[in-house]
């Protein structure tokens, strides 16, 4: 059963929804475009918020129902397994079966998963991101600060001790820093993309 669910998992993070909605409204393989990743910001920076607003809420949900998964398994409250199907399911997110394995980096998955494991830590995080978004525009410094400051949230808000809870917390941060290296590095040189969610209004 848990081998089923494990691939279950995959199957739904894999889902590409960044490739499929660009392919069937736009005619465009985001991934040709912008950062050439598969994920809610390059679909924000390629195509707007019409195609990034529902790319990014089926990437978390898709993730949020992998970690799910588990009441199938008769041990809801298994924590170790909840976070091994998120982590499966953000895998198929950046390793898409569907699309070549080439797909995004994961970031709204994450949240999708730290939304089912801990939902008052991840919303705690959620409004840091915006927060920063909405001062620097920057999503890469939003999403790096936001993701790090998760297993604090755990930690020195919630008291949570469960083990399983924790290092995943602490190994998300951790990959959220490698994977944004290059970004970091345009961010120190000031070339780093901004987004701006609500358009600047011109002057006359």
């Amino acid at each position: 059963m848990k081998i089923l669910l494990y691939l279950l998992a995959y199957l739904i993070g894999s889902i590409p929804t960044a490739v499929w909605i660009g392919k069937a409204f736009y005619k465009i393989d985001v991934r040709e475009y912008g950062s050439g990743n598969a994920g809610a910001t390059n679909t924000f920076r390629v195509l707007g918020k019409k195609a990034g607003i529902p790319v990014l809420l089926i990437d978390i949900l898709k993730a949020f129902a992998s970690v799910n998964l588990v009441l199938l398994s008769g041990t809801p409250d298994n924590i170790p397994m909840q976070v091994t199907l998120g982590i499966i399911a953000v895998i198929g997110h950046i390793f898409p079966v569907y699309a070549g394995f080439r797909g995004g980096k994961g970031i709204a998955s994450l949240l999708g998963v730290v939304l089912a494991l801990h939902p008052l830590g991840a919303l705690l995080s959620l409004c840091l991101f915006i927060i920063l978004l909405s001062i620097s525009h920057y999503v890469s410094l939003s999403s790096i600060i936001s993701a790090i400051s998760f297993p604090l949230w755990l930690i020195f808000v919630f008291d949570v001790t469960e083990p399983a809870l924790l290092f995943f917390a602490i190994t998300v941060a951790a990959l959220v820093l490698v994977s944004h290296q290059k970004n970091i590095e345009r961010l120190i040189r000031k070339e780093e993309s901004k987004i701006y969610i609500i358009k600047r209004n011109k002057k006359a």
